[in-house]
């Protein structure tokens, strides 16, 4: 589930249910809304999933009695409210496989931002001699191919022997991505008259019989 930018800031609201005292769970909103019809409005709400709150202990009963159906209460709001409302539960682990982790949220948000910003500053990274966007793109997982694919070509534009270490301690989940890589690293080698140590794999001339890091 990855929710909104604006609706991100208010799962990080703190609220407490006024029946147990106890924290409000951040909860993603269900496809359907079983009001209005209008929908939520939010990807967000918030409800107290405490399972010894009175709300919701005593609600079993109250609809029993009332309704002749096994379905309890739990005490939510919506993002922005002042007060909230009881809300028809039909098991006890409803909306329990809705809480969002919110640090994982936010780590996705500010992910795909910097994964924005890089891909705009490929236009102008090889003019700028600016290796950073590449080779993040290049080795974020969740970036999209098409600008991956972008970026190992810049990468060869670039033609900076500093790309080498990172993106060899780099576990590539997509093969075509970390091949990509690999090949333009080969070229650049070629490109500068350098090579990898077969035994430290520090970068060293290719007409180098000894490495001059190793010995070897």
């Amino acid at each position: 589930m990855t929710i909104s930018d604006a609706c991100l800031r208010y799962a990080e609201e703190k609220h407490i249910c006024p029946h147990c005292d106890q924290p409000l769970s951040c909860c993603a909103t269900p496809p359907m809304h079983v009001g209005d019809g209008l929908g939520w409005g939010t990807d967000v709400f918030f409800i107290c999933l405490n399972d010894d709150c009175s709300l919701y202990v005593k609600g079993w009963a109250h609809i029993e009695e009332q309704y002749g159906k096994s379905a309890s209460y739990r005490y939510m709001k919506l993002p922005g409210d002042k007060n909230g409302a009881p809300m028809m539960v039909g098991s006890k682990i409803a909306f329990t496989g809705n809480i969002i982790d919110i640090d994982a949220e936010k780590g996705r948000s500010e992910r795909y931002i910097k994964e924005k910003e890089c891909v705009k500053q490929l236009q102008t990274c090889v003019a700028e001699k600016n290796l950073e966007p590449v080779l993040y793109l290049i080795t974020d997982e969740e970036a999209l191919l098409p600008d991956r694919r972008e970026a190992c070509n810049k990468l060869e534009e670039l033609c900076d022997l500093a790309c080498i270490d990172p993106i060899r301690n780099h576990t590539f989940r997509h093969k075509e991505i970390g091949q990509n890589a690999d090949l333009v690293i080969s070229r650049i080698l070629k490109k500068l008259f350098r090579r990898e140590c077969q035994f430290c794999f520090e970068i060293i001339k290719a007409q180098a019989k000894t490495c001059k890091h190793c010995g070897k």
